[in-house]
């Protein structure tokens, strides 16, 4: 047996797949055991022993403590067999168990990675000398990526299943952008920004919430960067997702503001009990605090932990009125009782409802239980009449929308008159115009 090409091919395993050398020349003593048993057909484990020499490679074999003259190529054929077997499966542990060791401590870091190809729906990457996947729940929707391609991802998880070691990937987690943040902004590796909140929708928009240790860094405008350029950076590595910094507040009244933010708001009614956000903005504020598929106001929500209904003043005033006027005439409620609720954050007859007696009785509202009852059954009653009314308006709106929308269309491809079959056919500049009049351009 070449000893030296043997340790020479050892150093090369060790080194390229990270194992110690040590616990592969372990290894090859089992082997060797496993193999004299195999030839001498015995089942007693302790009958063999094995040992190499860590600095020349030289093998001796022992049976009963005294050491064999027949060398280990003397055994045959099938001892061979036996030895090539077991070693090839101890090596493949040992790589697992290296490679379970590695990437466990790399769980939350950015790895870069090529791309392999997509099985099954999952993207395949090769990080170093580990084969990764990323499922589909953890890509961002609409990036596709060429075998080849070099990605960045977030090591979500790492698992030992069975006889390999599953490294799991992803880019839709919202760490995935808390890490960028620490590849790109130095302040928030160094703790001096501190990342307080996060709400993502992957692909689309993700609200990130900021404060600062130090008085004398701005948290939002280091994260924006000159010229934004740091955020610059983060936004081409996701493809254009939309990212809002805001600056965190610990009066979540403030915080809430913040979070809705590009709309301006007018006023903020918080209700602890109920977890509940009613924010007033004006009417030309309101699209823009909702967002597009409320995406905004639903950031905002996961963003502060709050519950948030976006009202106009016109509708704020309405349901505050109606609770008024519907428990004004309730026998014992005083009007300290109303001003208390609605101090409270209670601005609808939905709201005392849902609040139910235990807040009622309270001395923060002082409520008798009897009153209390009858203040819950009659905010019930109204709380359902007003549910109906509002979704008849639904439908009437929807109704409404619809006819405009088919005369807009017919009028625009020159179709009949909105006004009737006796009606004088418009100029074709004429019917533009009125087709973005009932568009609302």
């Amino acid at each position: 047996m070449n000893t030296t090409e043997m340790m020479r091919l050892l150093d090369s395993i060790a080194r390229d797949r990270k194992i110690e050398k040590g616990v592969l020349l372990k290894d090859l003593e089992t082997a060797m055991v496993s193999a004299a048993r195999k030839h001498y057909q015995t089942l007693d484990t302790e009958e063999f022993k094995c040992e190499i020499d860590q600095v020349t490679g030289q093998m001796s074999l022992f049976r009963h403590g005294e050491k064999m003259d027949k060398q280990p190529a003397e055994l045959g054929r099938i001892a061979a067999q036996t030895f090539k077997q077991v070693m090839i499966q101890r090596f493949r542990d040992d790589e697992r168990t290296s490679l379970l060791s590695e990437f466990a401590k790399r769980v939350g870091d950015i790895v870069t990675g090529a791309v392999q190809r997509y099985d099954g729906g999952s993207l395949v990457v090769m990080i170093d000398r580990a084969e990764a996947f990323m499922p589909r729940s953890e890509q961002i929707p609409g990036e596709q990526f060429q075998p080849g391609d070099r990605v960045r991802c977030l090591v979500l998880d790492v698992r030992d299943v069975g006889n390999q070691v599953k490294i799991v990937l992803s880019r839709a987690h919202p760490d995935f952008i808390k890490r960028l943040f620490e590849v790109e902004v130095p302040e928030v590796s160094e703790k001096i920004i501190e990342i307080k909140a996060m709400a993502r929708e992957p692909g689309y928009r993700t609200k990130i919430a900021v404060a600062s240790v130090d008085s004398k860094v701005d948290p939002v405008g280091a994260c924006v960067g000159v010229r934004g350029s740091r955020i610059k950076n983060i936004v081409d590595e996701l493809n254009g997702e939309k990212i809002d910094i805001v600056r965190w507040n610990d009066s979540s009244q403030i915080l809430i503001g913040n979070a809705l933010k590009p709309a301006e708001v007018a006023e903020i009614s918080l209700c602890l009990e109920l977890g509940r956000a009613t924010v007033v903005v004006r009417d030309d504020q309101l699209s823009l605090a909702i967002g597009k598929r409320g995406q905004n106001v639903r950031l905002a929500a996961r963003l502060t932990g709050w519950d948030v209904d976006i009202l106009t003043p016109g509708e704020f005033q309405k349901g505050l009125d109606t609770m008024v006027e519907t428990l004004r005439g309730v026998a014992g409620v005083t009007d300290e009782h109303l001003d208390r609720l609605a101090a409270l954050g209670m601005v609808s007859v939905f709201d005392v409802e849902e609040v139910g007696l235990p807040v009622l009785t309270h001395e923060t509202v002082g409520m008798d239980e009897a009153t209390a009852k009858l203040v819950v059954e009659t905010a019930g009653v109204k709380a359902k009449e007003v549910a109906a009314l509002q979704q008849k308006e639904k439908e009437e709106a929807e109704v409404r929308k619809k006819a405009d929308e088919e005369a807009a269309r017919k009028l625009l491809e020159g179709g009949a008159s909105p006004l009737g079959d006796g009606a004088a056919p418009a100029t074709s500049m004429g019917d533009d115009a009125r087709a973005a009049d009932i568009l609302g351009g």
